[in-house]
């Protein structure tokens, strides 16, 4: 009896017809293996990713598999994006035990969830083996399996622990992080490491403030080389926008084709800030169509957005996006056909597999001639429709309210600086319109459906899909995410609901996660109880719960004034300081929001009786922010919007108001007078 039919996971309706016996993962899956006296596996990926695909057409969708695990077994599914608590304390589990982790993930666990064995992807032989081998050390050497079982926990415990050493995250702290990164940066390539290489958005944002604050021109060029290199590569979608997951090589040809929604709204953020610092043209063009990829591809109408798309077309990687040079010429005709290889690195030996290749950026397009950028764009509008005729990527609908918020903090600070740079003389200047509208009203429906979905009784939820929320508690992450994203939208909008329902998140998460010393835990202390309770303070694909929270304080302490917001936000960063030094690559976002605390943040309100888009205080205002500085724009004394609270127009003139750590400077009506006061 397969029990997944009924699960909000479209990763786990993959696997609703398997012959395998499937549990979700609840407490009566533990209760039947402990009446069985059989171990637990415990299966756990999600439903844009590869190599879970082989692994179920491999093994689980084989009848002689299913039945050796039916016989032996409880089988678990897991969703990590559903239940991130779940995945975290397998997944350290699983680094202690191999020293390495990642999806799928294979844990064996007695029936009261301790993890004995852990891997990742096996072949179907091996697979069978080593089911072979745990039913045999299960049945005859029980003793030794338990012993084992307590030893990863003990480990997985210290690995989790909170309450450790604790220091300031100063100036000199951060200037380490920024060197440590410079000396890590590949100087050919962009990037940090080897392959696989992943983007390193957070390390990014981080490296923008960094250089805001201190003129650094290595970390301004280390963003500007790292956002040009992905963009003109494989692992950006040259034709539809968006980023992949990662690239499989060390100069972003070929990509692991999945694209997720967090990478997406991260580095739509890197390339909306570029864009304001330096006004890049590759970089405006880049942020203008990520936002449209998240319109477009990813918003559910009525709903957020969903999570991803999948790395495989009818089971194989890459069908939808590789390309050979005679496909070039069956869409274009033969000389744009030999003109769009060049321009794309398509070759007859290939990038990519059986002699295709992925579209990359091969020449400079964004400052070439007007005529070649024309061209450019007929070919890319060609391309892009022969593409769409063939088989697509699946889309994993489910709505995770991190990543939501993530995605709305990006597209509000990238609707704030499009309004700075407005120019109705610019060749895309109707596109860049059409593209804000659109963003805008996906946007609000994603915050609206948060609100009112994914809060219940009070409580965040983890995700939902066509328009049900599921069970899943959310976790530190999800209400640090969501309360900065209603923080940004506060910002943008000037309606006080959004404030008030990001002070409620960050009350919760107060009360609910917080641990000793500062720290915080991902979950509530109201949570199911797991073999460990997890509290990573690093920043992996997303941003830490710890960073999260302390971004969201930041913001809503400098909206509200309330001091206790940025103290619980400094003492959360005080956990996270002594691995800053040593370890900037898993610390990123924990450092950006150092950068703000650092700058102030500064407060800026600017009280006006016109429209705020039109008024230059505002548009000043923004333009010369310095890094985490909050703005709000609007009437004097506006309900629900503590900024504007006694800050009435001087001499009948719109006015600004700076603070910097809750200490003012006197207001001033003149553009000259408030940039002065942010420099």
């Amino acid at each position: 009896m397969n029990r997944l039919a009924d699960a909000t996971s479209p990763y786990l309706l993959q696997h609703a017809d398997n012959p395998v016996d499937w549990w979700p993962w609840c407490a009566e899956a533990f209760a039947e293996a402990k009446r069985r006296d059989v171990p637990v596996l415990i299966s756990v990926g999600y439903a844009a990713c590869h190599w879970c695909h082989v692994m179920a057409h491999e093994s689980f969708e084989h009848e002689q598999v299913g039945a050796v695990l039916n016989d032996n077994f409880v089988s678990i599914k897991v969703d990590r994006e559903e239940r991130p608590d779940v995945d975290a304390v397998y997944m350290t589990a699983t680094q202690a035990m191999t020293g390495q982790g990642g999806w799928p993930m294979t844990v064996f666990a007695t029936p009261d969830g301790t993890p004995f064995f852990c891997g990742t992807y096996f072949p179907r032989p091996n697979f069978l083996r080593l089911l072979e081998s745990v039913t045999a050390a299960w049945r005859d050497q029980r003793e030794a399996v338990l012993r084992q079982g307590a030893a990863v926990v003990e480990a997985i415990g210290g690995a989790q622990a909170v309450g450790g050493p604790t220091a300031p995250l100063t100036a000199e702290l951060l200037d380490a992080a920024a060197d440590q990164l410079a000396g890590e940066y590949d100087e050919t390539n962009g990037g940090f490491g080897g392959d696989p290489k992943f983007p390193p958005h957070m390390n990014l944002l981080f490296l923008l403030r960094h250089h805001r604050r201190t003129g650094s021109a290595r970390s301004l060029e280390i963003v500007r080389h790292t956002a040009e290199a992905m963009a003109r590569g494989g692992i950006y979608d040259q034709l539809a926008s968006g980023f992949a997951r990662y690239s499989v090589d060390g100069h972003w040809t070929v990509p692991h084709f999945e694209k997720m929604l967090y990478d997406n709204a991260l580095l739509l953020r890197v390339y909306t800030q570029l864009w304001r610092l330096t006004g890049d043209r590759l970089a405006r063009r880049v942020a203008r169509d990520v936002v449209r990829f998240l319109a477009d591809e990813l918003h559910r109408a009525g709903e957020g957005f969903a999570s991803a798309l999948d790395a495989d077309t009818e089971g194989v990687e890459g069908l939808t996006y590789s390309w050979t040079p005679a496909q070039l010429v069956e869409a274009l005709g033969e000389e744009d056909g030999r003109w769009a290889a060049d321009l794309f690195g398509v070759t007859d030996q290939g990038t990519f597999e059986h002699g295709t290749s992925v579209l990359r950026l091969a020449r400079d397009v964004d400052d070439a001639d007007p005529a070649v950028r024309a061209r450019w764009q007929d070919v890319v509008g060609r391309l892009l429709a022969a593409r769409d005729a063939r088989p697509q990527p699946a889309r994993d609908d489910k709505v995770v309210a991190a990543w939501n918020g993530l995605a709305i903090t990006a597209i509000a600070e990238f609707l704030q600086v499009a309004a700075l740079y407005e120019d109705p003389a610019a060749e895309d200047a109707n596109l860049m319109d059409g593209v804000a509208i659109v963003a805008d009203g996906a946007m609000r429906d994603a915050a609206e459906h948060l609100a009112r979905v994914h809060l219940v009784d009070g409580r965040l939820r983890r995700a939902s899909r066509d328009g049900q929320v599921g069970e899943p508690a959310g976790v530190l992450e999800d209400h640090g995410d969501v309360a900065e994203a209603f923080c940004a939208l506060h910002q943008l909008t000037g309606e006080g609901r959004w404030l008030e329902l990001a002070g409620q998140l960050l009350d919760t998460a107060l009360a609910r996660f917080a641990a000793p010393g500062g720290g915080f835990y991902d979950t509530a202390d109201d949570a199911e109880q797991l073999v460990a309770r997890p509290a990573d303070p690093t920043d992996n694909a997303t941003p830490s719960g710890r960073s999260a929270i302390a971004a969201a304080l930041v913001a809503y302490a400098a909206l509200t004034g309330e001091t206790r917001y940025r103290e619980a936000a400094e003492a959360a960063l005080s956990t996270v300081a002594p691995i800053v030094g040593r370890h900037a690559r898993f610390t990123g976002y924990a450092a950006m929001v150092g950068e703000a605390l650092l700058s102030g943040p500064y407060e800026i309100a600017v009280a006006t009786d016109g429209d705020p888009a039109a008024d230059p205080l505002v548009a000043a205002a923004h333009r010369h922010a310095p890094p985490g500085a909050v703005v709000v724009a609007g009437r004097p004394d506006q309900p629900g919007v503590p900024l504007l609270a006694d800050r009435p127009l001087v001499d009948g003139r719109p006015t600004a108001y700076v603070c910097r750590g809750f200490v003012c400077q006197r207001p001033v009506t003149s553009v000259d007078d408030l940039v002065a006061q942010l420099r």
